[in-house]
């Protein structure tokens, strides 16, 4: 799907590598917001990959959750209360800390995770497809440096 940019100086901004690599990320998301709607789970959305990305099958608390996807305590909670009231998580006492709660995935949780992992073995075949073995081996290792040197 493509999205307009944004006009600076009254011309579109130029793209550049992070936008780029942004915007393949979210055409990829799409196809698997795509694939979670065949399969009956259309109110995901692309926020609530901050959930189900970063949620250990044991729970994690919210404060975890937004500390890894690097948003706000109260985003996360909102995006953990959409969830949690269409039954795809649920909040549990955490037995560590009596003052806690915990985000854990119910079944139907368990499912939009299984459905979007059965989608990547596609993806990169077709991907595979597209660049080739050996692009993509390079690809990956590329990507993997990138994240080395942005964390440098």
């Amino acid at each position: 799907m493509s999205r307009p940019r944004p006009v600076t100086a009254g011309r579109p901004r130029p793209e550049n590598l992070a936008v780029l690599m942004r915007d393949t990320f979210t055409a990829l998301n799409d196809l698997a917001l795509a694939r979670l709607a065949e399969r009956g789970f259309g109110e995901v959305r692309t926020a609530h990959g901050a959930v189900f990305q970063y949620l250990d099958e044991t729970g994690t608390t919210v404060s975890a959750l937004a500390e890894r996807a690097q948003v706000t305590k109260q985003a996360m909670a909102e995006l953990v209360a959409y969830l949690e009231v269409r039954g795809y998580v649920e909040r549990v006492p955490d037995p560590s800390d009596g003052r806690a709660k915990l985000v854990l995935p119910t079944a139907r949780g368990r499912e939009v995770v299984a459905v979007a992992q059965e989608l990547v073995p596609e993806v990169e075949g077709r991907i595979a497809g597209l660049l080739g073995p050996e692009r993509v081996k390079d690809l990956r290792r590329d990507l993997e440096a990138i994240l080395r040197m942005a964390a440098e």
